[in-house]
């Protein structure tokens, strides 16, 4: 196992539509082993296969609850349905995130509250997650990786503006930006 580069906003496999998995092989496996040790060592609550370059529609996640209950797995072709999202602005104190591919930055957006995702895992076996909270995010959000979408291209204008000046001092927002949990310092 290998912990990988994290391609970080701006590299062209974040911002294009992930290729279907048509057969799990044995680099598969190891993508997804390697997936969870760079979600771990990030660290992180879910990662998709473009954010370490792979342009495959695959995301790990990891979550422990409050009362420190594990929540871990894989997805492989993922589909998701989402009951509608309550209008209004979002919490910033309570519906705030962030991302592993625009590190050390966390912006207010609003997403469901309940979502359903089905799929398979690495033996073809069928996975039905049906979920509520921040478990549901995590699975909008890494959801969302695969059609080429990062979750600053949802907040609102005004922080869409300030994205945009980080991005910018750090010489992010183009081809080949990355880092490397453990090793680089992304938070500077």
């Amino acid at each position: 196992m290998a912990i990988l580069p994290i391609r970080i906003w701006g590299d062209p496999v974040l911002h294009a539509p992930a290729e279907s998995v048509e057969t799990v092989t044995e680099e598969i496996r190891a993508l997804v082993a390697d997936m969870y040790e760079t979600m771990d060592a990030a660290p992180g609550v879910g990662l998709a296969a473009p954010q370490v370059g792979v342009g495959l529609r695959i995301y790990t996640y990891a979550y422990e609850d409050d009362e420190g209950s594990p929540w871990r797995g894989e997805i492989i072709n993922p589909e998701l349905w989402m009951t509608p999202t309550e209008p209004g602005d979002p919490d910033p104190d309570t519906e705030s995130e962030g991302c592993l591919s625009f590190p050390g930055e966390s912006f207010p957006l609003r997403r469901s509250d309940r979502v359903v995702v089905t799929g398979s895992d690495l033996e073809g076996e069928p996975v039905r997650i049906e979920v509520s909270g921040w478990r549901a995010r995590i699975m909008q959000h890494e959801f969302d990786h695969l059609d080429g979408t990062i979750y600053i291209d949802r907040i609102s204008e005004r922080d869409w503006k300030t994205a945009q000046k980080i991005s910018k001092k750090r010489g992010w927002g183009r081809p080949g930006s990355s880092w490397i949990p453990g090793i680089d310092d992304v938070d500077a």
